[in-house]
């Protein structure tokens, strides 16, 4: 967790996240069955000043109650694989990020139902602040580096606000997406409803990329249930 520490600290806490961005490599081309998993998913929960108690309460039911589902349980059975990995963030601004879930093979039921339960049982793990999409991104993609081997990288970047914190995002995306990552999108539109719109053009980038938007904080469990059945079965899904 990066809250807390003196600017000395940030200053080399960021100069090491931007040592390992830079060091991102695209994926070398191989089979599907070289890969140890069919899909390694971060799943990036915004905990910004705009998300109060109860939007971040249900963003956790609708993540947790989504991985207990037999639609998302039989959609990783149908893999080549029949396992995926997962990993959880939640972030606000540039100083605030922390790995709430760290890499964890789901590939029975029982694993997924076990995920479901601890997120939605999660506190909320960090100070609130500003919203930095672009440094949740540059986070998820070092935690990426250590995922098992997958023969597809994504990130799932759910917020309610546009970045005004840390680097420009659409450079961040543009070189994940060369690193061979794939970002795709939940918009919660109860501030900007445009932000579908601004995600398409700024955020959501790599084969198969997509944004799903929710009208508001009651409509994400439907959106994000949506959003995993496409990003578990892959491009092309719709």
């Amino acid at each position: 967790m990066v809250a807390g520490r003196g600017l000395k600290g940030f200053a080399c806490w960021l100069a090491s996240l931007a040592l390992a961005f830079g060091l991102l490599l695209p994926l070398p081309a191989g089979r599907a069955q070289d890969h140890e998993v069919d899909l390694a998913l971060v799943l990036a929960i915004d905990c910004s000043f705009s998300v109060d108690a109860r939007e971040f309460a249900l963003q956790m039911e609708g993540l947790g109650r989504a991985f207990m589902t037999s639609e998302v349980k039989e959609a990783i059975a149908q893999g080549v694989h029949r396992r995926i990995a997962v990993a959880a963030v939640q972030w606000s601004d540039d100083r605030n990020q922390n790995t709430i879930v760290p890499w964890t093979v789901i590939s029975t039921g029982a694993d997924a139902d076990a995920l479901g339960l601890r997120l939605l049982s999660m506190p909320r793990a960090l100070s609130e602040g500003g919203t930095s999409i672009s440094t949740a991104l540059l986070y998820s993609a070092t935690l990426l580096q250590s995922a098992p081997s997958a023969e597809r990288l994504v990130i799932d970047v759910s917020a309610d606000g546009r970045n005004n914190s840390g680097p420009q995002v659409a450079e961040v995306r543009d070189r994940l997406v060369a690193a061979g990552i794939t970002i795709n999108g939940l918009t919660i539109l109860n501030e900007w409803p445009t932000l579908d719109s601004y995600f398409e053009n700024n955020v959501a980038g790599g084969p198969g990329h997509f944004v799903v938007p929710a009208a508001d904080y009651n409509a994400y469990g439907e959106a994000i249930l949506r959003k995993l059945l496409r990003e578990i079965a892959g491009p092309g899904i719709t």
